[in-house]
């Protein structure tokens, strides 16, 4: 059973999955609109001692249950080891009230890995939300493991590999662009919610001049493709993803590419491909290694993995979360927020910085 760690921030922390039809980002009028699941953590009011507590993959435990099953069949492991999760609670309060003061939030719009779902990375999300972001995090339909809609409906994921390499890379660069595309979507439909249409407690709340994507594996490549093709997004924190698609064109934004160790059973591709990707920005960017990682360690799985350092990493059951939020932070403080802050060094607290400065510059 996952004990997610407390947010630190001065705000209780408040959440909402919401449901919207969108047409893929410049897709042509005759597009099919894909259903995409958004759920929002938010920094909220007070609320009671016997408020009732988000549950971990779902708004109920019959959707939280198909989700477990569902990620357990594709990861290829045995149920019992996430029958727990359904059960899970976090500390997010559904549904209550926006913090007051009537300030706008900045906002990071995320993708979980392939495969993956919404609720990945809800320790990071709520330690962002408690220090005064939103985060919108998408199920990306036929995608993530199982995707349950309000009126019934389950979608199951439709990805898979096929042991070609070659095939494989071709059908990784399509989901990226797909899941692009969803995150510029979302984007769009926040604006709405950033100028006061729509319901709920963030309607007007919503600061979308300053947004950075995010995400975790092919959902930071993901990041990296709307980023280019999209200035709206202000900057990118990529979690441990192999940039899949073109490198060779040249976007505005600052990166944070958090990367597990790089070693023999690293994909030899990753680190040139990422590397040729941060010097590309026309702004400096930023690598942080992060000492005895492993590729799930960005995400909530030491939370309830067992302990195998080749899967969740060694640096211990909380402290992968605490990293990967802490590090973020750092980052959308001095990017969004514009905070003075020596990003270098506040970033060497969680592990070995690599700074790549624009092509030319000094």
């Amino acid at each position: 059973m996952p004990n997610f760690p407390a947010p630190s921030g001065d705000f209780p922390v408040g959440t909402e999955a919401l449901e919207w039809s969108a047409r893929p980002a410049g897709a042509g009028p005759d597009a099919e609109p894909r259903t995409l699941v958004v759920q929002l953590w938010y920094p909220a009011g007070r609320s009671g001692p016997d408020a009732r507590r988000a549950r971990y993959l779902g708004r109920t435990e019959a959707e939280a249950r198909t989700v477990s099953s569902a990620l357990a069949d594709y990861a290829g492991v045995p149920g019992f080891l996430l029958d727990s999760l359904p059960r899970a609670q976090s500390h997010a309060v559904p549904g209550a009230p926006v913090a007051d003061g009537g300030g706008r939030f900045p906002v990071v719009v995320f993708s979980p890995g392939l495969g993956g779902v919404r609720t990945q990375n809800t320790a990071w999300a709520e330690e962002l939300a408690s220090h005064g972001y939103v985060v919108a995090a998408v199920d990306h339909p036929y995608d993530s493991a199982a995707v349950v809609l309000s009126d019934g409906r389950t979608l199951r994921t439709r990805v898979s590999a096929t042991g070609d390499r070659a095939k494989d890379r071709a059908a990784a660069e399509g989901w990226t662009r797909t899941r692009a595309g969803d995150l510029r979507a979302v984007l769009s439909r926040l604006e709405r919610l950033d100028r006061g249409e729509g319901e709920g407690p963030l309607a007007g709340r919503i600061d979308t001049g300053r947004v950075a994507a995010a995400g975790h594996s092919l959902g930071g490549a993901a990041a990296l493709g709307a980023a280019r093709q999209d200035r709206r997004f202000d900057a990118v924190v990529d979690l441990d993803g192999f940039p899949h698609g073109p490198v060779g064109d040249r976007f505005e934004q600052p990166v944070l590419a958090l990367t597990q160790e790089i070693g023999p059973r690293t994909d030899p591709d990753y680190l040139p491909r990422l590397t040729r990707v941060l010097e590309l920005s026309d702004t400096a960017g930023y690598r942080l290694t992060v000492p005895g990682a492993a590729h799930l360690t960005f995400t909530d799985a030491p939370l309830y993995l067992p302990p195998v350092p080749g899967v969740i990493g060694s640096p211990g059951r909380t402290e992968g979360p605490r990293i990967t939020a802490g590090a973020t932070r750092s980052f959308l403080d001095a990017t969004l927020r514009g905070t003075a802050v020596d990003l270098p060094a506040a970033l060497s607290a969680y592990g070995e910085v690599t700074v790549h400065r624009p092509e030319g510059a000094g």
